[in-house]
Order: C-alpha cells, then structure tokens, then sequence
C-alpha cells in the first residue's frame, strides 16, 4: 500500500476521477477536515446531484412496477449532456406531478359525487313520517338551496362513521336538545382518493329551528370534518338530481380510466431509463463528493489529492490521470508522487467470490493490522473442517452440498434480485462455506460411517459371528470377544459398521471422538502459535521468537502435544491378542488419569499382571517434561520486559554519547517497566491458563458430534421405523406421513438448527482459540472509491427503505 499525492488539472479532475471510480483502486484522504461541506468547492454540484437524485426517486416511487436493470453505461457525460439530462428530468418530475395533481382532483370529484348519489339515495326515507304513512316533504318549501318546514330547517351532509357518535352528541349540546338527527350509514365502502384506504361513511341529517342553531350546526359539521350536499326536500326534484348526478358519475368514470391509461403510458415510458439515469447522477454526485476533499493550489491552479492505491495498481492509476489530460484536451498533464509516510495504511486483502465470504468471517473479529498474516486462507480449510467434525453425516452433508451447488449455480439470476432478508443475504453470501462444509460433511460421514443414522459396509466387516444358530436364537445380546471374533483387519475406510449394532456404541464413539477432539484442538492451536513467527519475522522482532514462540509452543507441546502421544501409544500397545498380559485389553490406562497423575506428580495403584507405567522411564520422562514446561512460564513473564528495559537503557546510553545528553527521546511505554510487567503478566496468564481451557474448549467437537448423531438416531427410530412396520395398505399412507414428518425435522433440526450451532461453535474455536494466538486484528479496512460498492449500498439502502415501509 503506497500513499500518493496527485496534482490534477481542474478541467482534467472530472475524467480521472470517473476512469479511478470505475477501476476502484484508490482510497482518498480528506484534505478539507475543517472546511465545512456547504464552503467546498464543488458544492453546488453535489446539491444539483442530490436533487436530480431526488426527483428520480419521486419518479420510481410513481412506478406500479420496479423498473427494469440499467443499461450498461456509456462513456464519461459532458455538462452538456449532463444539463439536457436535467432538464429532462425537470420537465418529467412536473408532468408527473401535473398528471398526479389532476388525477387526483377527479378522484375527490368522483368521491363527492358518490357521496352526493347515496346522500339523495339514504335521505329520501328521512322525509318519510312512518307512523302515518304520508310524505312530510309535500309542505316543504326550498329557500336557498334550504329545506324549510314551516319554521324548521335542514341540513344533509357525509361524515366518518367513527365520528357520528360524538358528532350527534355535539349537536345534541349545543342546540339544548333542540334538533332531530336522522342517520343512514352507507354500505359500500368508498375510497380515499388520496392513500387509496376503504373509507366507512354515514349519511346525516339535521333538522332544527332558527339562524343561530343553524350557524351552531355548520360550525359543529366544519369541526367534524363533514361535508355538506344540496339535497332538495321534494321527491321530485330529489329524483332530477340523481338522474344527473348517476350522468356525471359515468362521465367522470370514462375519464379516470383515460387519465390512469395516459398515466401508465408516461410511466412506462419513463421506467425504460429511469436506473440507467439514476446510475449517472450517483456516479456524478460520487465524483463530485470525492472531488470536494481535494485542495486547490491556488499559485499552480491544479487540484491536489492524497490517496492509498495498492502497490501494484499503480500503473492503473497512472493510466486513469493520462486519459483525463487526454480527453479533455488540457495542455498540462497530471502528476503521481509518492509520500513517504510513518502513517499506518489500510488494510487491503484482494478476494474473489470464493473467498469473500471466509475473509468476512475473519473481518467480523476485527480489521488485520497492516501487513499482518491473514487467517482467512488457512481458515478456507479448517473452518469446514472443523465444522464437519461436528456435523458428520453423509446424507446430511449431501443436503447442504445440494442447497449450496443449487445457489453457486444459479448465483448471477439470483444476485440481481435486491432484498431486504437478512437471512436469505447471509446463506447467499456465504454460500462457498455452505458448500464446503456440505463437502467435508461428506467426508467425516463417511469416516464415522454414518448416513441418516445407519451404516454402509461396503468393504465387509472385519468382525466375524463365531456363535451358532442355537445359541443366536437363545440370547438377546451375546458379547464378541476381539480375540476371537475380529479378524485383525481393519475396515478400510472409516469406521468399521459392525458398531452400528453394538450395544456398547455410545461407549465406543465416546472415546474415540472424546480422543480425536483433543489431538484436532491441540493441532489447531500448535499451528496458532506457529503463525506468529510469520508475523515476528515481518515486523523485524525476531527476539519475540525466543522470548515469546519457543516458550509458548514448549509449554504446549510437552504437555497437551505429550498427551496426544500417549493416546496414539494406548491405540496401539494395548491389544486383545497381545502376548504379554501387561498389554492386554484389561490392563489399558487411563490416559487422563495419567496426565492428571503427571500434573500432580503422584502415583495410582494397579493389580498385577498390569504395569503402573506404559512405557520404561516414562516416570523421570515425565517430570522432565513437566519441568521444562513450567520453566518455560518465568521465560514469558520476563523476558520480553527485561529485553525492552535493557534495548532502552542501551539506546538512552547511546543517546547521550553521541550528543551529550542534551536531546532525550521518548521511550516506547511511558508508564516505566511496572506497566510493562503487569501487561505482560496479564498476557502470560492468560496463555498458560488458555492453553488449559482452549483445550478443553475444543472437546465440543465430540459433544456436538455426538449429540448430532444421538439426534438422528431418534429420529430414525422413533419416526420413520414406525411407518415402515404396517401393512401394505395402510402402512404405505403410514409410510407417506412419516416420512414428511422425518423429512421436515431432518431438514428443519438437524440440518439448519443443528448447522446453526455447529457453525456458531466452529467460529468460536477460530475466533478465540485459534486466532487469539497470533492476530491482533487491530487495522482498518481500505475503502477505495469505487462506483460498482456506492451503487451497492445505496441499492441495499433503498431495498431496506422499502422493506421498512411495506411492514409498517
């Protein structure tokens, strides 16, 4: 990573900067930090940009459909292109808004008349005395479009029909009694032209006496937000206006729907082009956002930038300054300087697809620092690996390959699907891992010999039956002795599928992948502390190697690398055809007792013929190990304070010898060798008492392992071995309906819930037992100015936007 100073031409800055957003190679500094964003130089543009933006997102928000993907873009825009296409969408965003305007006028047109046909409709009863049978309406007098029946008056009108409770009340108040309110609430729900809702609406009217109660009525109806209708007091005439009205109602229908034809038909003109625009003033807004962090030398008249490229993209960036001063036709060309800088550069790790999703599991624990190893290639392997120790199934395995090869295989129709399920985004994003963990799968399956629970014996058994019929048939359980009964050759491939009957199974896979567990956590983390020598020789601290390495993998290997030994020498001494009794089945050791016995330094108590020891000298072996490894803990207390403070006493004494003591330099940890020693105590104890604990820790292989299969065999035996007992005509349904009940919690349990919990426990056995060695993860990430990662994120931010609204 390199820190270049680039002294553009004004005129050229615009070109460059579109041939490096293309290239995203380069991540620039803000030269303005205290320049406020509305004092920048290019502010007006991004306020031009920011607005175009938003009159196109207006448009999209018009859309009935998502407009289709933007066309591949063409070269860089000039401001006159870039001008036409602001008019052009000016002059869309008002014709837009015109033709909404206008639609919704005829919509509160079409209500209004709705409402004034069910109005005449509901209140032709009202003028009905039904208790003796004659019309009330025939000595109604009209007066101002006001029905007036000798001294009463009346008013008509439409008002929410959650409202009509307190609305009758209110009227009731304020006329002392003095009014007679008649209801009708409409059936047919109407529409709000406005949010399209269904609205529920009642037909009212007020009979009363007087000017003032009438004024009182209006006002009460004005704060009830109802609208008040004409409606004339004489059947008659009540008929006249429907008849119009129902006229008007079916004119003002034809044009709505001509005006929601002419609408669709701007809209879908519009839709064509409307991403491919939206890509062009985000590209432009992102060129000019990047350009207001550059200075301007107002002497030279050329526009200065500072930026981090990566070493070997430095001719790409040469490249992109050339082409500006060329198509732009500048006299002057463009300079790229190198700055020599202590600063600390970000941290940039080139990924593909492929290993994107291994370098963000990597990245979620923190940020590399610069130049420091990188877990995330070793992890391609053992994250899946250890992953697979856990989940061995072939049959599950085969699910999650298929589910995995499905999503690689459709990945670019499925890529350009926007949204906004993070579940779905995470299994897509990670859908490698997913693939390598289905693989692995496979194979520790296979090692367990294990598919949905049973056993593949595809090599035949190397154990034999040595009972006869008889005997079969009078015992339950018969136990095989290995003397006799096993043919002294191994399967040769995984383990042996006589132990899927055995009814000492669980004792037997307990031991073995207790065992396997601790062998893989010890590898793991020997390879951990190994990697750190990468870094020591990289950053020139070569005495950590001996200070630090060699006392951290001694203390490691002597103990827990020995007790792996011991467990290899039990495998294979101890036989059931052994010659010497010593060696026999009966007299096998314990290997934790042995190693709880070496830690403790005491001595267990055996029968004859058995031996107390596995080997000859393996007592003063044993405290020599013991000894070397508990010296090696003083070693990391104290020898990289007692390295520093002799290095600065040396530098100091050196100091003042070449100048005479009269310059003094800060030394590297101001808090003295007191803060040293307790940061170091601090780490010391926290390795030697890891080491104890991370070893321990990676025994969850074995118990999701062993959980995972105990799971499967309950199902098997519990769910599908019930259907596949029945008679042929029922046990077939039987056999149906178990197996989808089989089916849907091997996929829903073991498959996602216990794939859950086993990725979740192998990320922490990277995160904290492996990593925890040697990374520091103590950078940040390099961020290059790049269109295709703008595009993205915004893209997501809308698709998040428009998730949040739907569910609202």
């Amino acid at each position: 990573m390199v820190l270049c100073q680039l002294f553009v031409q004004p005129e050229a800055a615009y070109i460059s900067m579109y041939e490096l957003g293309e290239a995203g190679i380069a991540q620039f500094r803000d030269l303005n930090p205290h320049v406020n964003d509305f004092q920048r130089r290019y502010v007006s543009e991004v306020r031009r940009c920011s607005e175009m933006e938003r009159k196109l997102r207006y448009v999209g928000s018009e859309l009935p459909e998502p407009p289709p993907p933007p066309k591949p873009s063409p070269t860089v825009l000039s401001p006159r292109e870039i001008n036409i296409l602001e008019e052009r969408i000016d002059y869309i965003e008002s014709e837009i808004q015109e033709i909404t305007r206008n639609a919704q006028n005829l919509k509160n047109d079409y209500v209004s008349l709705k409402e004034l046909k069910l109005l005449i409709e509901k209140t032709q009863t009202f003028f009905q005395d039904h208790s003796h049978h004659r019309k009330i309406s025939a000595s109604v007098q009209v007066y101002n479009n006001e029905g007036v029946l000798g001294h009463l008056g009346f008013i008509a009108g439409v008002v929410a029909t959650p409202r009509v409770p307190s609305f009758e009340r209110m009227l009731w108040r304020i006329s002392h009694g003095n009014i007679f309110f008649k209801q009708a609430q409409i059936d047919e729900p109407l529409k709000d032209p406005i949010t399209g809702h269904e609205l529920q609406k009642t037909v009212f009217v007020v009979f009363f006496h007087g000017e003032q109660i009438k004024l009182r009525v209006k006002k009460v109806c004005h704060g009830f937000q109802a609208t008040l209708y004409p409606c004339p007091a004489t059947y008659k005439e009540q008929q006249e206006m429907l008849a119009g009205v129902e006229n008007r109602i079916k004119d003002m229908e034809i044009v709505l729907e001509q005006t929601e034809q002419h609408r669709r038909l701007v809209l879908a003109n519009i839709a064509r082009d409307i991403s491919t625009w939206m890509v062009v003033v985000r590209r432009e807004k992102a060129i000019y956002h990047t350009l207001n962090m550059f200075s301007m030398d107002i002497v030279k008249k050329c526009l200065i930038a500072e930026c981090w490229v990566p070493k070997c993209d430095l001719p790409i960036l040469q490249k992109a300054l050339d082409n500006g001063v060329k198509q732009s036709g500048s006299p002057i060309p463009s300079f790229l300087h190198h700055v020599p800088t202590r600063e600390i550069p970000p941290t940039f790790n080139r990924v593909n697809k492929f290993t994107c999703g291994f370098q963000n599991l990597i990245d979620s624990y923190g940020i590399a620092s610069y130049r420091e190893v990188n877990p995330a290639l070793y992890t391609i392997v053992t994250f899946p690996f250890l992953f697979a120790v856990m989940f061995g199934d072939i049959g599950h395995g085969i699910i999650m390959t298929a589910f995995a090869a499905i999503v690689i295989i459709l990945e670019k129709s499925l890529a350009k699907k926007k949204t906004d399920n993070e579940i779905w985004n995470i299994f897509f994003g990670g859908r490698y891992i997913i693939l390598l963990m289905g693989i692995f799968s496979i194979y520790t399956g296979l090692i367990y010999n294990d598919i949905f629970s049973k056993s593949l014996n595809i090599f035949g058994s190397g154990w034999r039956n040595v009972y006869d019929n008889e005997t079969l048939m009078r015992h339950k359980t018969l136990e095989l002795d290995p003397a006799t009964a096993y043919t002294q050759t191994p399967y040769p491939f995984g383990l042996d599928p006589a132990w899927q009957f055995a009814s000492n199974n669980i004792i037997f896979l307990n031991s073995f992948k207790m065992k396997l567990s601790i062998i893989f956590g010890v590898i793991h983390m020997a390879f951990g502390v190994t990697m750190s020598v990468v870094n020591f020789n990289f950053f020139k601290k070569n005495y950590m190697i001996y200070l630090q390495y060699i006392p951290q993998i001694l203390f490691l290997l002597l103990l827990f690398w020995y007790l792996c030994i011991l467990m290899f020498m039990k495998w294979t001494m101890y036989s059931a055809v052994a010659t010497d009794p010593a060696y026999g089945t009966s007299c096998a050791p314990s290997v934790l007792i042995i190693f709880i016995n070496m830690m403790l330094m005491k001595k267990s108590e055996v029968k004859p013929p058995c031996s107390l020891y596995m080997y000859e000298g393996q007592e003063a072996l044993q405290r020599s190990l013991l000894a070397v490894a508990f010296l090696c803990i003083p070693i990391m207390l104290f020898g990289k304070p007692v390295y520093q403070m002799m290095a600065e006493k040396k530098k100091k004494k050196y100091q003042q010898g070449v100048e005479s003591g009269e310059v003094k330099e800060a030394g590297a940890h101001d808090g003295g060798m007191g803060e040293v020693l307790i940061t170091q105590a601090i780490h010391t104890i926290e390795y030697v008492l890891g080491t104890v604990s991370h070893t321990a820790s990676y025994l969850r292989l074995w118990a999701l392992s062993l959980a995972h299969a105990q799971l499967s065999a309950v199902l098997w035996q519990r769910v599908l071995r019930a259907g596949l007992g029945g008679a042929v005509p029922a046990g077939s349904l039987m056999l149906y309906v178990t197996f989808a009940i089989w089916a849907f919690f091997t996929i829903a349990i073991l498959v996602l819930m216990e794939g859950l919990s086993a990725f979740l426990h192998t990320l922490r056995l990277h995160w904290v037992e492996f990593m925890s060695k040697f990374y520091e993860g103590q950078g940040y990430a390099f961020v290059p100015f790049s269109f295709a990662a703008i595009l993205e994120s915004e893209d997501d931010e809308l698709v998040a936007q428009s998730g949040g609204a739907a569910t609202e």
